[in-house]
C-alpha cells in the first residue's frame, strides 16, 4: 500500500512547475522540496528545510525572508498574507530558522491532512452515491 505522502511528492516534482511558481525553492530528484535563503550582508546561507510539498517550502521561505529582509520583502512573498504572527524581524539567523522550520512544517502537515481526507473517486464513494462534503467542514 502505497502512502499518501509518497503519491503528494512524487506528483509534485514531476512538473517542476512549483519551481518557477514558488520563490526560494527547488526540488530534489527524490520528490522532496527543499528551501534556503542567503542571510542579507554575508555568503551565510541558512538552510530552512526539507518538505513533502512545495507549499510548504515557500512559507518557511517566506517566513525567514521577512524575519531577515524585514516589510521591504513583502511584495516579493509567495503568500504575504500568511505570515504567522511570529514572523518577527529582530531574531537570530537560528530564531529565523526554527521559525521558518516550524511554519513551513505546519503548512505541510495541513495540506498533507486535507488530501487524504480529500474524496477520491471524483466525489462519490464505494456505492457510487455522491459525497455531501463541504469546505465549512474543514474549518
Amino acid at each position: 500500500m502505497s502512502s499518501s505522502s509518497d503519491d503528494v511528492s512524487s506528483s509534485n516534482c514531476s512538473s517542476r512547475s512549483a519551481e518557477k511558481r514558488y520563490k526560494g525553492i527547488r526540488c530534489r530528484r527524490w520528490g522532496k522540496w527543499v528551501s534556503e535563503i542567503r542571510v542579507p550582508g554575508t555568503q551565510e546561507r541558512l538552510w530552512l528545510g526539507t518538505y513533502t510539498t512545495p507549499e510548504g517550502a515557500a512559507v518557511a521561505h517566506d517566513v525567514a525572508s521577512y524575519c531577515l529582509k524585514g516589510a521591504t520583502s513583502l511584495h516579493k512573498l509567495n503568500f504575504p498574507s500568511m505570515l504567522p504572527p511570529t514572523a518577527r524581524t529582530d531574531l537570530s539567523p537560528r530564531s529565523v530558522q526554527k521559525a521558518a522550520s516550524d511554519a513551513g512544517m505546519a503548512m505541510d502537515a495541513q495540506l498533507i491532512s486535507s488530501r487524504e481526507m480529500a474524496p477520491r473517486n471524483g466525489g462519490f464513494n464505494q456505492e457510487g452515491q455522491a459525497l455531501s462534503i463541504s469546505v465549512d467542514d474543514y474549518l
